[in-house]
């Protein structure tokens, strides 16, 4: 009985007369095959993008030029590549039969490091040419999987004990935000992570904050202990007098009632500041 190809297998067909189908195994080439990146992680638009506007590259040494940089990946891993290399490697599927080092060249100088370019908004990414409207939301959608992966490392885990994973995810959720955002860990008595959630977004240099409120959510969630969040979209994680009071304001409050607030983190571009670090609560 024939059976119809499973994910995970490549259909052959044989051109001599009286043809049959069969199926193979596929194999870890199949990964890289070029075939597959006309249609694998790719959808066009219908209407007109960017994208287009580049030439479709029919060299031959280009496609050379691709298999080489898998070549690369495949065998010495990702630090046997630039930056723009492996960006250049990921748009080869988004954006097939197209020449894609200069687009990521363009992204990178725009945007200035990889975590620049998935953070960037849609908006921001299709200011680049080449990256159309299918292609900015592939990279905000490989954005989100790298942010939930970090995410992934502090749940259900003690906090305390994985602080650098913290701030990574912080980092990746909130560094390139175009506007303050506030965000709260909530954390049970066993400082395991229950809860993240986002209180409130504000301008550029302001997000209005509530202790009242921060401490009614925290009794909802039964928590225990809190850390607050929030990220300076100029870049600079140095804290101003104004998150000084209203953390000492979240603190005082949050203390009679049997909640701990850790620590006030204040994520920037490239790096971060923490008030209990600095004995500023």
């Amino acid at each position: 009985m024939h059976r119809s190809p499973m994910a995970g297998s490549r259909r052959r067909k044989d051109t001599t007369p009286s043809t049959t189908t069969v199926d193979e195994p596929a194999t870890a080439d199949d990964l890289f095959d070029p075939i597959d990146e006309r249609g694998h992680f790719y959808e066009r638009p219908a209407s007109t993008t960017d994208a287009e506007a580049i030439p479709v590259v029919e060299d031959k040494d280009y496609y050379g030029h691709r298999d080489r940089l898998r070549t690369r990946f495949r065998e010495s891993g990702d630090g046997a590549l630039a930056d723009y290399e492996i960006l250049e490697l990921l748009l080869f599927r988004l954006i097939p039969r197209r020449d894609t080092k200069p687009v990521a060249k363009a992204l990178l100088k725009k945007f200035g490091t990889l975590s620049g370019v998935f953070g960037a908004t849609p908006a921001l990414l299709q200011e680049v040419k080449g990256i159309g409207e299918i292609v900015a939301l592939d990279l905000k959608l490989i954005a989100a999987v790298a942010q939930r992966t970090l995410k992934s490392e502090i749940r259900n885990k003690t906090v305390l004990a994985s602080w650098s994973s913290v701030i990574q995810y912080c980092h990746a959720a909130m560094a390139h935000e175009p506007r303050e955002q506030f965000r709260i860990l909530f954390l049970d008595k066993r400082n395991t992570l229950i809860a993240d959630e986002v209180q409130g977004h504000g301008t550029v240099d302001h997000t209005p904050v509530y202790p009242r409120e921060v401490v009614r959510r925290a009794l909802e969630l039964s928590s225990t202990a809190i850390i607050l969040v929030h990220n300076h979209p100029s870049g600079d994680p140095t804290p101003s007098r104004a998150d000084i009071d209203m953390t000492k304001t979240i603190v005082e409050t949050a203390r009679p009632l049997g909640i701990t607030v850790h620590d006030h983190i204040i994520i920037g571009k490239d790096g971060h500041a923490s008030l209990k670090g600095l004995r500023l609560m």
